[in-house]
């Protein structure tokens, strides 16, 4: 039986309060009266905010429902051509964040970009105006977001087709049901609570998203959160209207855990491997064009054309001030994974050696932070910490009459911190996922032979971890490569990241300068998602 420690219990409630602070502060604004801000908003612009939003979560249910669920089918249950780089190369997606597809599809298809252009030679200027849809539109933000969110639908439904409903499958196909009729009546009612964890995950990032929805001028939560704090300055109906994206969030995660409150899946055996069946000719070709389209326009296409604008914008946009930003995104980004990483192991050794609910209640609080979108951490974080910078500096003046202004405001602390409370969910599960590998009998010897935690920890289980903290480390630095609004918000005056510079770019309409810093962020999110790939290869084999 594990005893409790007081000190790994003291430091576990220490991380807890500090990193969601921020977020209880921000709850505390429900309480606040609303002002004159909040009344205009609410006639105007805040029923948009709604609409929007929730048309673009319906329509990303959709494109994402098509693009991960019919791939994922096919993947598990057909040998056709490429297929087996296929099954791994629909996870490609996942390297380019929404903002940047965004900018490199407006690129393609504006009315100066090569594909109107093209048209242009064919048909009339009037007639490719009046038929050519408009890329900057709710429709197509959809579409962004379905290509490179479709992966977490992928992912989860290719697992549940794989495994759970695939003893049942090969029993309805003795008993002479049509691939159809297995799909629909057997497949996809048994992989139904994976499909819908996965959908959740994308619509949370929708819903968290501000570069697409900026650079499209769809006014939703997050645009006006940051249209709020930057034009009005005002800090209760900024929190306030945080809080309602927040209850957005919140509310998607309630009607993921009760679609499945009652559902339970039972099988008689072990899983087993699923049984593909070849096919050729014209449904071959079908298949390949059903799993390809999403990588090509997901991947292939946006990819493409940002190695193009690199190439041509090289000899200008290599200078001193591109290396600063190349400098200040990585070793912002390191710093950040190195603290959030050393947390997350404090935390899942803590929940290891404690047999105490307390201490698990504490450590799952500290995952909340990547449900939360990151503009409504970031204003949390900057209203508590510019609160605390008052409250010091008035203090200061009452007693020694001397101002100490901002002290931690516009730092890279801040954003250091919001960082590290949105993303230590993906680190921490990593590292306990490392951990409960390891043997409980290992401690246990360690600890007859006079071994404190703090040593069994050092001498046992990080050597025994490294794989788990490198993968922990790299998911976490991709990620605060990737972040937007968080660094938009948050970062101190003129510094500038890779992410920032590309919005930057796209913002003044000069896309083809924002080619490098995307393509440089893009290279480097396909790290975690070639380390994923390496494992389902693993499990597929």
């Amino acid at each position: 039986m594990r005893t409790i420690s007081k000190k790994w219990f003291f430091v576990t409630l220490v991380v807890t309060i500090l990193l969601t602070t921020p977020i209880w502060l921000l709850v505390s604004f429900i309480f606040e009266p609303t002002n004159e801000n909040w009344t205009h908003l609410a006639k105007t612009l805040l029923p948009e905010y709604i609409t929007n939003s929730l048309i673009l979560m319906f329509g990303v249910s959709i494109g994402t429902l098509l693009f991960g669920v019919y791939s994922a089918w096919l993947i598990t249950q057909y040998q056709f051509f490429a297929s087996n780089i296929l099954h791994w190369a629909l996870l490609l997606p996942l390297a380019i964040p929404a903002y940047i597809i965004a900018y490199t599809y407006t690129g393609l298809l504006e009315f100066e970009g090569p594909v109107q252009s093209y048209l242009r030679t064919i048909f009339s200027t009037q007639t490719v105006l009046q038929w050519f849809p408009e890329v900057r539109s709710l429709g197509g933000a959809i579409l962004m977001f379905s290509l490179v969110l479709y992966p977490y639908v992928y992912l989860l439904a290719r697992a549940a087709f794989a495994s759970k409903s695939q003893q049942i499958i090969e029993v309805s196909k003795t008993l002479g049901a049509s691939p159809l009729r297995i799909f629909f009546k057997v497949a996809l009612p048994m992989a139904r609570p994976a499909i819908i964890a996965g959908l959740t995950l994308a619509l949370m990032e929708t819903l968290a998203d501000f570069g697409t929805v900026k650079h499209f001028g769809i006014p939703t939560f997050t645009t006006g959160i940051y249209r709020s704090w930057t034009g009005f300055g005002d800090t209760t109906t900024t929190a306030q209207l945080s809080l309602l994206l927040l209850a957005f969030v919140i509310t998607l995660i309630l009607i993921e855990l009760w679609s499945r409150r009652q559902a339970k899946y039972f099988t008689h055996q072990k899983n087993q491997p699923p049984i593909t069946t070849k096919i050729t000719g014209l449904k071959a070709v079908i298949a390949f064009i059903i799993c390809s389209l999403p990588i090509l326009l997901g991947f292939i296409i946006p990819t493409s054309q940002l190695l193009a604008w690199s190439i041509n914008s090289a000899q200008t946009s290599f200078n001193k001030e591109f290396f600063e930003l190349i400098w200040n995104s990585f070793y912002l980004a390191f710093f950040t994974a190195l603290i959030t990483v050393i947390i997350a192991l404090l935390l899942a050794y803590s929940k290891r050696i404690q047999d105490n609910k307390i201490i698990y209640t504490l450590v799952r609080i500290t995952t909340f932070g990547y449900a939360i979108p990151g503009t409504v951490i970031a204003i949390a974080v900057m209203i508590l910490f510019t609160t605390f910078d008052n409250y010091i500096d008035s203090f200061m003046l009452a007693n020694f009459n001397i101002s100490t202004g901002l002290i931690l405001s516009g730092t890279l602390f801040i954003l250091v911190f919001a960082y590290t409370f949105r993303f230590l969910s993906v680190s921490l599960q990593t590292i306990d996922s490392g951990l409960s590998r390891i043997k409980n009998s290992m401690d246990e010897t360690a600890i007859t032979l006079g071994a404190r935690p703090t040593r069994i920890l050092t001498k046992i289980h990080l050597p025994m971890l490294k794989t788990s903290l490198l993968t922990a480390f790299i998911l976490v630095f991709v990620e605060v490569l990737k972040e937007l609004p968080t660094t938009l918000i948050l970062r101190p005056f003129n510094f500038n990241t890779l992410s920032v510079r590309a919005y930057e770019m796209a913002a003044d309409e000069r896309l083809a300068d924002a080619g490098l810093p995307a393509i440089l962020i893009v290279l480097t999110g396909l790290i975690p998602v070639i380390i994923l790939s390496q494992i389902m290869r693993k499990q597929h084999a």
